[in-house]
């Protein structure tokens, strides 16, 4: 199993031509605002102070990349749904998140981070449907999982690897648990 030993910040950039070059493969982390994408970085790589968290959401609004152990980059993307910007900025952002996935040679694969507590909302309906017409390569994490009972969880996960078509995999911050099968999957993809 993937064994994650050294991790570093390499730059925040506010579009595709700003962002750091590598010949690494990468993961690009899509979410709402507040789905829990910076405790993700932070928890599978053991270093809680890598990704910048906080309650108030919208504070991710640049491309954020991190190398991983010299063996891929996790692009922390910010998250689409947060009302409090304006229009123009909103739209900025959409430009620039949909040319990063679009162009990004290195790009390995998507994943869409949905919250375990709430039902589907809009705007993640909207993400699965544009990766899906622009055929890009995805799967799924349910977040903050230690809200849900085992049960609730494997109901859940149950019908979104139906609705989603792909691997769902759950996760929480605050459980070791849910990490081994996330390295398991990121390994399986970078090999």
């Amino acid at each position: 199993m993937l064994k994650i030993k050294n991790t570093k910040f390499l730059i925040s950039a506010p579009d595709l031509n700003h962002c750091t070059k590598t010949n690494l493969p990468e993961f690009a982390l899509l979410g709402r605002s507040n789905v829990g994408k910076s405790s993700f970085i932070n928890r599978i790589t053991d270093n809680y102070k890598l990704a910048k968290t906080s309650n108030t959401p919208g504070k991710t609004r640049l491309i954020n990349l991190f190398d991983v152990n010299g063996e891929f980059c996790i692009a922390d993307l910010p998250g689409y749904g947060y009302a409090k910007v304006s229009k123009t900025e909103q739209n900025a952002w959409q430009k620039n998140l949909e040319e990063y996935l679009l162009k990004r040679e290195n790009l390995k694969s998507s994943i869409l981070f949905i919250d375990a507590r709430h039902d589907i909302q809009k705007n993640d309906l909207q993400m699965y449907e544009w990766l899906k017409i622009k055929n890009l390569p995805y799967f799924v994490i349910m977040t903050k999982c230690d809200y849900l009972s085992r049960n609730e969880i494997f109901n859940k996960i149950s019908s979104l690897n139906i609705f989603f078509g792909c691997d769902v995999l759950p996760f929480s911050s605050k459980n070791d648990f849910y990490v081994k099968n996330v390295l398991i999957k990121l390994e399986s993809l970078i090999k």
